[in-house]
């Protein structure tokens, strides 16, 4: 089972699970498919997105697996 931590890519997230966009979209971060998103970690986009991280990171990894 993919673990998804502070470091996984946003891109790495949706290869893993495309179902996680909503949670994306429910922070705030719109352009998934954007330059940004392809190399941005889940741990930066809370912190520009003023996102409690561990929150989000127990979200989606409760849809992975």
């Amino acid at each position: 089972m993919a673990q998804i931590t502070k470091d996984t890519l946003i891109s790495e997230v949706l290869d893993i699970n495309p179902d996680a966009a909503p949670i994306f979209f429910g922070m705030g971060m719109h352009c998934l498919g954007c330059a940004m998103a392809s190399g941005e970690t889940v741990g930066e986009a809370a912190d520009v997105h003023g996102v409690e991280l561990e929150g989000l990171l127990a979200q989606l990894n409760t849809m992975v697996g």
